[in-house]
């Protein structure tokens, strides 16, 4: 299911980032050994000692975090890294990857949590995880195109609230499913409420913006939230003219570009992310970049 944004980087123009790439690793080395105990005849065991069973949590409680790297079968893997693959990346490179692994283990532990709505039943596989990372891309892109099946053409977030509907209707209407509906729906419902609360990762990531700061004396001055400056502990040499000439000229776009940035931020504030233009929406994505990278 490949993507293609407007503002964005397009399918097949990102390389795979740090925690999507350990991921991967990790949830392919589980699915090994997942086989080799099969093939050994002790599949079973090893299934029962990672799953998640809501009645053995107290004897078993590594299970909640064990369950989101095995999986039932080649294509119950599969589809899950493909969705890993794919959403991941845009997600991390936004965030950071500290933000980004947060969320991951929230929404798979949000997956856990709604199959206490089947408490006899074990649970195994990524799907909370992941179905939580494609609530937030399309809450981050809702207009994105997704390709199904490499053909037929659709928004992220059609596509998403699809499955939202179909999981919570097969949870309602289905008793004893090998599909774990509830982990899928406690993916979706588990990250839109992360999203939603203070905890979140900022929409763009590390945007900065001015502080309001409270004035000394008669006069008042405006910082600029950027942690990764750090005051000199010597004085620097005194620049040459053309040196001078060059900070000015830096300085004068610096002040440009986070006048365009706190305009927006506060256009987000009043009216919502869904007020913003598809230039707007760039010139946050290429700021979050640039400080990103320095």
């Amino acid at each position: 299911m490949p993507y293609r944004s407007s503002y964005d980087t397009p399918f097949g123009g990102f390389t795979l980032t740090p925690w999507v790439k350990r991921l991967l690793i990790a949830n392919t080395a589980v699915g090994a050994v997942q086989l080799l105990a099969s093939v050994s005849g002790y599949g079973g065991l090893l299934e029962r000692v990672l799953a998640f069973r809501p009645v053995d949590f107290l004897s078993q409680p590594w299970t909640p975090l064990t369950y989101m790297f095995a999986h039932g079968d080649f294509w119950h893997y599969f589809f899950n890294m493909l969705v890993l693959f794919f959403f991941g990346p845009p997600l991390e490179e936004r965030w950071g990857s500290p933000d980004f692994l947060k969320f991951y283990l929230v929404a798979g532990l949000g997956g856990a949590l709604f199959c206490l709505f089947q408490p006899w039943a074990g649970v195994i596989g990524a799907s909370g995880a992941v179905y939580g990372l494609m609530l937030a891309y399309a809450m981050a892109w809702p207009d994105n195109l997704i390709y199904f099946w490499g053909i037929f053409p659709i928004k992220v977030k059609w596509l998403v609230a699809g499955l939202a509907a179909f999981s919570a209707f097969q949870a309602l209407a289905t008793v004893g499913s090998n599909v774990a509906h509830w982990a899928h729906l406690g993916g979706f419902a588990t990250a839109f409420l992360y999203l939603k609360s203070p905890w979140a990762p900022s929409p763009w990531g590390a945007v900065p913006h001015r502080k309001k700061a409270k004035p000394k004396g008669k006069g008042g001055f405006t910082g600029l939230s950027l942690p990764w400056k750090k005051k000199p502990t010597a004085p620097a040499p005194a620049p040459k003219p053309q040196d001078r000439a060059g900070a000015t000229n830096r300085n004068l776009d610096e002040q440009r570009l986070l006048d365009d940035v706190d305009r927006i931020l506060e256009k987000i504030s009043a009216r919502g992310l869904g007020s913003l233009t598809d230039e707007e929406r760039k010139r946050l994505d290429e700021v979050s970049r640039r400080y990103r990278s320095n």
